[in-house]
């Protein structure tokens, strides 16, 4: 089941090429024949307004060349047509937030090494177990032989709601007993058949 994969890209900001004009003088870590001239910044760097912007431009460019498009629903979620080799048509994903991907794809090592040929990434693509802090794991739905990917909260909620109960604790109130909720708890997840 290699249908998905996770990366981090290293130094994301400085892959991109500065969007303001900016200069600094020289200090001591520019070695001593540099010290107090000016130096011109041309990669984006952590700290500068225009940062984030200038590194989606760049891995807009990079993801657009694959012929992936944006989602008009997300323009964070990228997807591209793709075919198995039996025929069945499907979407191939890149999910992103700032540098870290998520591919989700028949193929998501093919889709990584392209990446990895236009961008630095930090390790090798792997197979993730979380992403955002949400768990990601395979699941079986009753009746189907395959697996399918499943991706859950619950672990960052219990924490979240831990950590609020510790708060709680320090000013002598704890929270009330288990909430009813408008949701289904038996909710049939047919809409990860897609993904298998």
């Amino acid at each position: 089941m290699d249908w998905i994969s996770y990366q981090h890209v290293g130094n994301a900001y400085l892959q991109a090429p500065t969007r303001e004009k900016v200069h600094t003088t020289a200090g001591p870590e520019f070695g001593p024949s540099n010290i107090g001239k000016t130096v011109i910044v041309v990669r984006a760097m952590n700290g500068l307004k225009s940062s984030g912007a200038a590194w989606h431009v760049r891995l807009s460019e990079t993801l657009r060349a694959m012929d992936f498009k944006p989602s008009y629903a997300n323009p964070d979620i990228w997807m591209k047509p793709a075919t198995k080799a039996n025929g069945f048509k499907y979407y191939d994903y890149i999910l992103v937030y700032v540098d870290d991907l998520l591919v989700i794809s028949k193929k998501p090592g093919l889709i990584m090494q392209s990446i990895k040929h236009a961008c630095r990434l930090k390790d090798e693509p792997q197979t993730p177990s979380t992403y955002l802090r949400a768990t990601i794991k395979p699941w079986h739905i009753q009746g189907k032989t395959k697996p399918v990917w499943s991706m859950s909260c619950m672990q960052y909620l219990k924490k979240a709601i831990r950590n609020v109960e510790m708060e709680l604790l320090k000013i002598g109130k704890i929270l009330r007993g288990k909430p009813t909720t408008p949701m289904q708890t038996n909710y049939p997840q047919s809409w990860m058949s897609v993904l298998y």
